[in-house]
């Protein structure tokens, strides 16, 4: 696998965080992906792209490399990535819904509230070989024209609770008045609008300095996000662990470069997104751990609501759904098959635990 490498040589580079270009050099690479995710090296994103190009670059015997640009050094934004992925001047980018739900409407059903109750349930109705990924998949390469595939979908931060600066929140009511920011896409706001709070769309960028201002008072988003981000220093206070979506992580890839390359490299791509989403779904459980415990030593209050607040919650969000199949495009059909994908994921689990506790 290592020909024409000392094993000094390769435990040098690989020590240093050799570029993908020097490993896939030293290979002869065929095939050079240019894989960019708009975050930095203490996200999961970041950690996800490392196991994918390790996996990749081995499996294929140097075959294949694998060159990470971490931030906007290819691409500012989700349309803008998106679109370099379609052109296939980039060949494999990472996007929550909210980033990419301009070109593909249908994938806001990730950030449907209250649908899946844990990481467990999530896993599975997320797996790659799940109806609903299926689903997804096709839609999107319908959607662009066969341009860009949906290889896996990860996670990117755990799941989203309410935060704010202002007062614990323990039901809906306690979110009422508060200015919450959202990202621009629909979904989100049509949310925090159905719980009684005012939905403020704010860039990432600037959200430290708006809760600092008083321009937003709460935000959805994962405690790893929180701790990264040093919120509590502008204020952030209050998290309240409702766990309303799953951050999920939707790994693109253009489906030319793809399908150029021979089967039994398809094969390793395929086999390194799998290893990558496994990567994603661990990350951030490990990271919460420290991060929760960050924010409470910092004065944090932190509070999960009991089973019968969370119902409260779900019951205040049913008109979202109604809203997202009726307004969104695709919007129905991947609700169809989400609804589906956690009821047999619920099912499957119950009895597996069942069976288990025997």
């Amino acid at each position: 696998m290592f020909k024409g490498l000392t094993s000094a040589a390769l435990a040098a580079i690989m020590l240093a965080g050799g570029t993908a270009a020097a490993f896939a050099e030293a290979h002869d690479a065929e095939f050079m992906l240019r894989a960019t995710a708009n975050s930095n090296e203490n996200d999961e994103d970041y950690d996800g792209l490392v196991v994918f190009k390790n996996y990749v670059e081995q499996a294929s015997n140097g075959r294949i490399g694998v060159e990470m640009f971490i931030g906007t050094q290819l691409c500012s934004n989700g349309a803008e990535c998106m679109q370099g992925v379609a052109d296939g001047s980039i060949d494999v980018y990472v996007s929550t819904s909210g980033g990419t739900s301009g070109i593909f409407p249908f994938v806001q059903v990730l950030d449907l509230p209250y649908l899946m109750a844990d990481d467990r349930i999530a896993e599975e109705v997320l797996a790659n070989d799940s109806a609903f990924t299926d689903t997804m998949q096709q839609m999107v390469r319908d959607g662009s024209g066969d341009a860009i595939r949906l290889m896996t979908i990860g996670n990117t931060g755990g799941w989203r609770n309410f935060a704010n600066t202002k007062r614990r929140v323990e039901t809906p009511s306690d979110l009422e008045g508060l200015k919450i920011r959202t990202v621009v896409a629909d979904l989100p706001q049509e949310l925090v609008k159905a719980l009684g709070a005012s939905p403020t769309p704010i860039p990432w960028p600037e959200l430290f300095t708006s809760f600092q201002t008083g321009v937003v008072e709460g935000s959805k988003n994962g405690i790893t996000d929180i701790m990264g981000m040093k919120f509590p220093d502008a204020g952030l206070q209050y998290v309240t662990l409702d766990g309303h979506a799953y951050m999920g992580a939707l790994w693109f890839m253009n489906n030319a470069r793809f399908m150029e390359m021979p089967e039994d490299l398809r094969r390793v791509v395929v086999d390194g997104f799998y290893q990558l989403q496994q990567a994603t779904f661990a990350s951030p459980k490990r990271k919460s751990i420290q991060a929760y415990q960050e924010f409470q030593d910092g004065g944090g209050d932190l509070y999960v609501p009991t089973p019968e607040q969370k119902e409260m919650f779900k019951e205040a969000a049913q008109p979202v759904y109604e809203w997202f199949q009726e307004n969104v495009d695709g919007g129905a059909e991947a609700f169809e098959a989400m609804t589906a994908a956690v009821k047999t994921a619920e099912e499957r689990i119950d009895a597996s635990r069942a069976n288990e506790l025997q």
